[in-house]
């Protein structure tokens, strides 16, 4: 018999290996459930559509002296037609905190209602927070049909 041995009884070194060996198992099982329930409520990502130009509608449907949102891809755009009977279009995010901007026939001006920014008819920041003016598009009529493209 030998004296000083240290050498640990079976049975804890077989208790060592299940309780890693269950740990183990309990992990994996863990994130096989916990990972797709998190990966479905993740929305995916959406491509950027590109578009060139879009249909706003009929010339004779819109009335002078109003505004129309007009998406184009996934941004919103404004079309504004003035009293004159001129056409204008400009991007419908404010450029302040992207919220969508509207047209005011009261005050004659493009009307942010988040900070009560405001834009003049050609797109140029006036009043409120917006730093800089509203991105600008072509507006082109084609018979009767109103086409809005991105300017070049």
């Amino acid at each position: 018999m030998m004296q000083g041995s240290t050498t640990p009884p079976v049975n804890e070194s077989k208790r060592d290996f299940l309780k890693i060996v269950l740990s183990g198992g309990l992990i994996a099982w863990a994130g096989a459930v916990i990972y797709p329930i998190l990966a479905y409520l993740k929305p995916p990502k959406q491509a950027e559509v590109e578009v060139s130009s879009v249909k706003a509608g009929k010339l004779n449907e819109m009335e002078k002296d109003s505004g129309k949102i007009v998406k184009f891809g996934t941004k919103p755009v404004i079309l504004i037609r003035s009293a004159d009977g001129s056409l204008r279009a400009f991007s419908a995010t404010c450029t302040h905190l992207d919220c969508t901007v509207q047209y005011r026939k009261d005050m004659g001006l493009i009307w942010c209602a988040c900070h009560n920014g405001r834009y003049d008819l050609n797109g140029r920041n006036v009043a409120g927070p917006p730093p800089r003016p509203l991105d600008e598009y072509r507006v082109v009529v084609q018979g009767e049909e109103v086409m809005i493209s991105k300017k070049v």
